[in-house]
């Protein structure tokens, strides 16, 4: 029977029915996908090793909610060997990895489990240990949301490098290094608070990509407990050169991460100091696979698109910042890191009144400041690299009371 709390609005009504009456599971792992055949079955067998091996005493679940896909992922899926039961239908709603991931809380909920893992379906990474990693800490009770902990290359992840995670670690003051990570633990505590937000908000940018920074910015405000952070070694999986495949993903992320800074304002203009999410597990000394950045690419998208948006840009930002952009664009394309975290500043401000705006003028900023970036550690290792990330967290940390005065006055 369904929770009388509980509205249904991704889950088919006999796929909930099957569940409920099969259950209750204390364990699930939720993958959500679309067209992920070659990889999908790898990682239900994985995730059902790390299951019965470090929790066999739970009754567990492994559910697919997929976008449609017309590959066979689905029927792959079901070919996995596995002693967890398994679940697999086409989520309803908003075409996206939210609405996939809110079919798997809807169910979590109604089966009032103890927690889910979200685990990426294009992972080739993952092991069994992953599976402890990020349920462990919340069934022992020291929290209720854990992210990922990856060694990753210098390269992979940049929207997260350059934007996510320092301005969410320095806004809410707890340092969350894959705050988009893509696999998440989540337990009772928060799979409530997420079933329960209004639909408008489920119907915003978190339906498709704007999830993960959604869901890890909630937990940092509105959970009773810190959220932790799992040593899971590298993130190998189907990675994208940032100036060919991630517009789209990074308008969400972005949009989605400035709305919410509006919604907790009460919160980070107060918040003075900053503390490192616990990490659990050791962190492992791994080398990640090497990636391809076409630079050149990313430096001809940011003259263009600043050249493009020059009308947006005079009307947006101030018009010191405006003069030091155009200046790039005449130059060589490249962003550095002061005009990156002021552009940053001025646009979060500026995303309620100018939405459209303001994405499409700072996409081609990013690329900007990406291929500053690469050219900046393209001789350095990946440990030299991370150090010039934290180098851009700390200078955005020294220069949060400028980003309080722009969002008092």
């Amino acid at each position: 029977m369904i929770k009388e709390d509980l509205k249904v609005h991704t889950v088919p009504q006999e796929v909930m029915e099957r569940i409920i009456s099969e259950g209750p599971y204390d364990l699930i792992v939720g993958i959500p996908s679309y067209n992920n055949a070659d990889t999908i079955r790898y990682v239900v067998e994985t995730a059902d090793k790390g299951l019965k091996k470090y929790f066999p005493e739970m009754k567990t679940c492994i559910i697919n909610s997929d976008g449609g896909s017309n590959d066979g992922t689905r029927d792959e899926f079901l070919k996995s060997e596995a002693q967890s039961d398994l679940y697999t239908f086409v989520y309803e709603g908003i075409s996206g990895k939210g609405t996939a991931m809110r079919s798997i809380f809807e169910i979590a909920y109604a089966v009032d489990a103890k927690a889910v893992v979200f685990l990426d379906s294009d992972l080739r990474s993952v092991e069994p240990f992953w599976i402890e990693r990020l349920l462990k800490p919340i069934l022992e009770g020291k929290t209720s949301y854990i992210t990922p902990y990856y060694i990753r290359h210098k390269y992979d992840g940049t929207i997260t490098n350059s934007i996510c995670y320092p301005l969410t670690s320095v806004l809410y003051g707890q340092k969350v290094r894959q705050p988009i990570g893509g696999d998440f633990g989540v337990g009772k505590e928060m799979i409530e608070i997420y079933v329960k937000k209004p639909v408008e908000i489920w119907e915003s940018d978190i339906s498709k990509f704007g999830i993960d920074i959604w869901m890890t910015t909630t937990a940092i405000n509105e959970s009773n407990f810190p959220v932790y952070q799992a040593s899971l070694g590298a993130k190998i999986h189907d990675v994208k050169d940032p100036g060919k495949q991630l517009g789209n993903m990074f308008r969400e992320v972005v949009g989605t991460l400035f709305t919410l800074m509006d919604v907790y304002k009460d919160s980070w203009l107060n918040i003075k100091g900053i503390v490192e999410a616990p990490i659990f597990g050791d962190i492992l000394d791994i080398k990640p696979e090497p990636i391809k950045v076409d630079v050149e690419n990313l430096l001809r998208k940011c003259q263009n698109g600043i050249i493009e948006n020059r009308e947006n840009i005079k009307k947006i930002f101030s018009p010191e910042l405006a003069d030091k952009l155009f200046k790039v664009a005449e130059k060589d394309g490249r962003v550095d890191e002061d005009i990156w975290i002021s552009v940053i500043f001025e646009l979060s401000y500026k995303y309620k009144e100018y939405k459209t705006e303001v994405i499409e003028t700072l996409v081609p900023i990013y690329f900007g400041k990406t291929g500053d970036f690469v050219l900046k550690t393209i001789d350095m290792d990946t440990k030299e690299a991370e150090n010039e990330i934290n180098k851009l967290l700390d200078k955005f940390f020294e220069r949060k009371d400028e980003l309080r005065k722009i969002w008092m006055r």
